[in-house]
């Protein structure tokens, strides 16, 4: 046993079997978040039952999706609220989402399997997605235009159908003119507005050019009275559109018997589940993910999709790797290269080294105090005093937290390009030395390009951690709800004054703070899925990148 041990084969096992096991947790994680986040966008069975209690005179119609059960004990059961039989000891109670919570005041709702009776999936159910109050589930009775029934029962279904489409483009039409073009035209006023504060401001001041600057007010006053009829037209536009959209409805019956008129306006997606084939199943199935990764989140982001949040993580991403990059390496690089060494550059080293184990919310209360209010605040009193007091540049946006980040990973893209420096040997600098290179021909040839490889782990290491970062965040950039995204088509395009949404935040939101808990469960694992196959595809375009470098530059020294 002593010389099994002394040649070192239990260590290599012991290695081996806590790679295995940290493998094993780490694709046992994905796959749980994976099947509770994807089950979501599954259009589940609708079921209808009887339930009453020992308490209840009468049954009361229930019917909703089942989303989960539980096994527990009767005194539990009890303390909950609910009627359990003297002798039973174990009673299992299910959850429902019976949706309607505009008429119940909730969506979800817990039930014992005992009192549950005459289960059924009637092939007319219909389940109603809709902007506000959740889902709706019920049976289509009639069909309205202006107020007047014009169809029912199966007539009714089939105008419903063949009316959504159609809906569902007008939905469209106006998002696209409030979205776009009316955004446009208030963001063209509100620079105009600017402009002429500032024009005011020099008239005021008595500067020369004032005959200058009165011909360029009257000139803005046509440009607003044109701005301003682009505005009323698309307004009338979009009050027509409002008003087709009103014309159209459908009643619906609940399971108890509760009339119900919706329009169509307010319906986000509409499907009969208990009516649907598997291929029918698979494709609202990607239809489905696909609204929950391109729509916006709605219902304080229970509901809806996730594509502000996605693109504030990778927009952020991006700029904060644009930025550590070069500041990494040429940090590293005058460590390695040119700093004389010694007893200082040895306290730099410690102290980026020590850096990197510094809290994050750390770096976010700096970046709150230097970028946010004395760099944008600064910024905003030079160029921007048009503006004041609303902040331009004074106020958490997309750029100090892709700065503060960009500090947060910058110990690690140092360390790891100091490493890549240190194994390139003395003989390749030496040789170029002395085949006529001057010391600056040497590093920017031959020293950066073997070393990239290590740069780009660095740069690997710096995404994976930003990526995943939320506390600072909440201090400089990042907020619960952004009304626009930090790109449009507004010149300069680019935005990096405005606040933004993060994945990770997001789950925190939702999972933490929303008012609805049941709800938004799925979407905190969909989003949590999301985000890791965000930084997985980040990881593996820098490691391709690395790859590639790496077997570039080792042909080229063969």
């Amino acid at each position: 046993m002593k010389r099994w041990f002394k040649t070192g084969t239990p260590w290599i096992w012991l290695n081996a079997g806590a790679v295995a096991a940290s493998m094993v947790m780490v694709f046992g994680l994905i796959a749980m978040i994976a099947v509770n986040g994807l089950s979501f966008f599954w259009p589940s069975d609708v079921v209808e039952f009887e339930y009453q209690t020992e308490r209840d005179d009468e049954p009361r119609r229930v019917m909703g999706e089942l989303s989960r059960s539980q096994t527990l004990t009767a005194q539990a059961a009890r303390e909950a609220g609910f009627t359990v039989p003297d002798d039973q000891e174990i009673v299992e109670r299910s959850l429902y989402k019976i949706g309607n919570r505009d008429l119940d005041d909730r969506d979800f709702e817990w039930f014992l399997e005992d009192f549950i009776r005459e289960r059924s999936t009637p092939a007319d159910i219909v389940v109603l997605e809709r902007l506000q109050w959740g889902n709706f589930y019920g049976y289509v009775r009639a069909f309205e235009i202006g107020g007047e029934v014009v169809a029912e029962g199966d007539e009714a279904r089939e105008a419903f159908e063949q009316r959504m489409p159609e809906t569902r483009e007008l939905v469209q039409e106006i998002n696209r003119i409030e979205r776009f073009e009316i955004g446009r035209v208030n963001h063209d006023m509100e620079q105009l507005r600017l402009e002429e504060r500032g024009i005011r401001r020099a008239i005021e001041a008595g500067l020369d050019g004032q005959e200058e600057r009165e011909q360029r007010l009257e000139a803005m006053r046509a440009e607003r009275a044109e701005l301003d009829e682009q505005y009323s037209e698309l307004e009338e536009r979009r009050n027509e559109l409002r008003e087709e959209l009103r014309r159209y409805a459908v009643v619906l019956e609940t399971a108890d018997g509760q009339r119900e008129t919706i329009r169509l306006s307010s319906i986000v997606h509409a499907w009969w589940p208990n009516d649907m084939s598997t291929f029918a199943k698979m494709r609202h199935y990607v239809g489905a993910f696909w609204d929950f990764m391109t729509g916006f989140p709605r219902e304080a982001n229970t509901e809806g999709g996730i594509l502000p949040a996605l693109f504030g993580t990778v927009l952020m991403v991006i700029i904060m790797s644009v930025v550590v990059t070069p500041f990494g390496v040429l940090a590293a690089i005058y460590l390695r290269e040119y700093a004389k060494q010694g007893p200082l550059v040895r306290i730099i080293r410690i102290s980026v080294n020590n850096l990197a184990g510094v809290p994050s919310i750390v770096f976010g209360v700096f970046g709150l105090g230097f970028f946010v209010y004395f760099l944008g605040g600064n910024i905003d009193q030079l160029f921007y005093r048009d503006a004041l007091p609303s902040p331009t540049f004074g106020s958490p946006a997309i750029i100090w937290a892709s700065l503060t980040l960009a500090l947060l990973t910058l110990p690690v893209v140092i360390v790891s390009t100091e490493e890549g420096l240190t194994r390139i040997g003395g003989s390749i600098r030496h040789g170029s030395v002395a085949l006529g290179a001057t010391r600056a021909e040497t590093l920017w040839r031959l020293i950066i390009p073997l070393s990239a490889p290590a740069m780009m782990t660095g740069l690997i290491l710096a995404v994976a951690r930003a990526a995943g970062e939320v506390a600072p965040l909440m201090l400089v950039g990042v907020v619960k709800l952004a009304p626009n995204l930090p790109m449009d088509g507004n010149f300069p395009f680019l935005h990096l004054d405005r606040a933004f949404m993060h994945l990770g935040f997001h789950i925190f939101d939702v999972g933490f703070q929303s008012p609805n808990v049941e709800a938004g469960r799925p979407l905190v694992y969909a989003t949590a899925l999301v985000l890791v196959m965000v930084i997985i595809v980040l990881n593996l375009t820098a490691i391709s990148i690395r790859n590639y470098l790496r077997e570039k530059y080792r042909a080229d020294s063969d």
